[in-house]
């Protein structure tokens, strides 16, 4: 037996350019959060594992990671996985996720849309979400 799955692309609006708006201190804010966070992290993964930080290029740091097979591991309560061009990160209290950008520099701020409302999504403090079409984002 085979199986085929046929690729399917589906575009659909999630969030209308009014919520934005109307919610434009919230994902300011988010943004920041995010910013702060995934740096927090980074250092800390690399004064944990006595790395020496690329700061032009963090990839090549981490990329020494993979070869040594220690990509997956855990700091603090934070669970981690570098892999392609980012670290993810997991608190393993709370479940809150982050993926942190390696190829910008020092710039762990770089947002990508699914990753940012992944990061919103399981962010405790951001709950109740006051978008309700945010709540509907994303699974998990």
């Amino acid at each position: 037996m085979i199986h085929k799955i046929d690729p399917e692309l589906n575009i659909v609006k999630l969030i209308t350019d009014k919520e934005i708006e109307d919610h434009q201190n919230f994902f300011e804010q988010c943004a920041k959060d995010c910013r702060q966070l995934g740096q927090k992290l980074v250092f800390m993964l690399v004064d944990k594992l006595d790395l020496n930080l690329n700061k032009d290029f963090p990839l090549n740091t981490f990329n020494e990671l993979k070869r040594e097979e220690r990509q997956i591991g855990k700091v603090a309560e934070w669970k981690y996985f570098v892999h392609g061009f980012h670290c993810g990160f997991q608190n393993i209290i709370t479940g809150q996720y982050i993926e942190v950008p390696l190829v910008f520099g020092l710039e762990f701020g770089d947002l990508d849309p699914y990753f940012f409302v992944k990061f919103i999504r399981s962010s405790p403090d951001y709950h109740p979400l006051p978008i309700p079409s945010l709540k509907n984002m994303l699974t998990g």
